[in-house]
């Protein structure tokens, strides 16, 4: 008997140490994280593309190569953008919307358009459903390219087309809505992060104003009501401010001069400072005083601090170069470091990667591109 228990008690010891050694020898495989497709795409960048002083820029890639690219805006799922381009190789007179997903890049070939192709387009701008995108159009006015004037009396002047107004269309380009139908320039539509309303500009009072509605066009309300164009405007994260560029004339002469352009659909976007208010237009004031133009903001991902184009410190016009600056008007920083032109600042809504339009690398052409960065503070 104690022949068989010791012979019981030796066989539970083997197949304890056996059990033992298998753990030891066969340990468990730790799963490897997987990448993203941004963080895959951003793994291919090249970092001769990141000037000397750029350090809020980790790393940074090239989207497109030719034409003129901008305002690229972000799906609420940062799986695409919608950006615009006036590309003649991709088959266009003026701008038109084009739909890419991210990690692609257009070299060799060419992204889906998804505006009508005809008359010109600005501004669009992801719904919340990531299906369907806001953007201004001509087309219903003329089906061909309105003339694009670019001096009167000698300088630089922007026109504020009065067929303008904002659609509702999907992926594939099919327009499922108008937004506005007053008389007028309708245009600029951001929308804001909580996916409930719209900022857009608007002639509608007779000069070019903000204003609020919800995203089926719903509710409209008028955010500003000073003389200037205010224009160009975005929400915080949180939904509940706005910053936006301004020209807001104030001697006799400033006054007449733009009452004048703007009676001909022009504005001179020349002198421009940023303001910053409530989502309703309450507690409006002057964020920036740098002189020259100040414009193209976009809030940094923390609320706090404001991402925006300029050429305060040029002396000729160029180069416009980004700027970061306290929502208190303090501690403004220079952020890229071009010779010629970066603008267009808009983060994803992660808050890790910026895309910007910039002339870098365009081999001493004219094009604008658009680029990616993995944003670092």
């Amino acid at each position: 008997m104690r022949f068989l228990l010791s012979l019981l008690l030796l066989s539970v010891l083997i197949s304890c140490k056996n059990s033992t050694e298998k753990e030891v020898v066969e340990p468990a495989i730790a799963e490897q994280p997987t990448k993203s497709a941004i963080e895959e795409f951003m793994d291919g960048s090249e970092d001769s593309l990141i000037f000397p002083g750029e350090k809020h820029f980790k790393s940074l890639r090239q989207i497109t190569f030719g034409g003129d690219n901008a305002e690229a805006y972000w799906s609420f799922d940062d799986n695409q953008l919608v950006f615009q381009s006036n590309n003649e190789a991709w088959g266009v007179g003026c701008d038109q919307m084009f739909l890419m997903n991210v990690g692609e890049t257009f070299k060799n070939n060419q992204p889906p358009m998804i505006s009508t192709g005809m008359g010109r387009t600005t501004c669009a701008y992801f719904l919340p459903d990531n299906k369907s995108f806001v953007y201004a159009s001509t087309h219903l006015v003329d089906k061909e390219c309105p003339e694009v004037p670019l001096r009167k009396n000698g300088r630089y002047v922007w026109p504020v087309y009065d067929s303008f107004d904002i659609f509702v269309a999907d992926l594939e380009g099919n327009i499922t809505a108008q937004l506005t139908e007053e008389p007028g320039y309708d245009a600029e539509a951001t929308v804001s992060p909580k996916g409930d309303k719209i900022v857009f500009t608007s002639m509608r009072s007779g000069d070019l104003e903000l204003y609020t509605m919800n995203i089926d066009g719903s509710d409209v309300k008028q955010i500003t009501d000073e003389l200037g164009y205010d224009g160009g405007a975005f929400f915080s994260p949180d939904g509940t401010k706005l910053i936006f560029r301004s020209s807001r004339p104030k001697t006799a002469a400033e006054i007449k001069e733009y009452k004048d352009l703007l009676a001909q659909g022009l504005v001179q976007p020349t002198e421009m400072e940023l303001y910053i208010c409530n989502a309703d237009g309450s507690d409006l004031r002057q964020l920036t005083n740098l002189g020259n133009a100040n414009w193209s903001p976009f809030f940094h991902p923390s609320g706090e601090k404001v991402l925006f184009s300029s050429n305060f410190e040029a002396e000729r016009g160029f180069p416009f170069n980004l700027y970061l600056i306290d929502i208190d008007g303090k501690n403004l920083e220079r952020v890229t470091h071009g010779e010629t032109f970066d603008a267009f600042p808009v983060f994803s809504n992660d808050g890790k990667y910026l895309a910007f339009s910039s002339n870098r690398n365009n081999g001493g052409t004219r094009d604008t591109n658009l680029f990616i960065a993995e944003w670092q503070d």
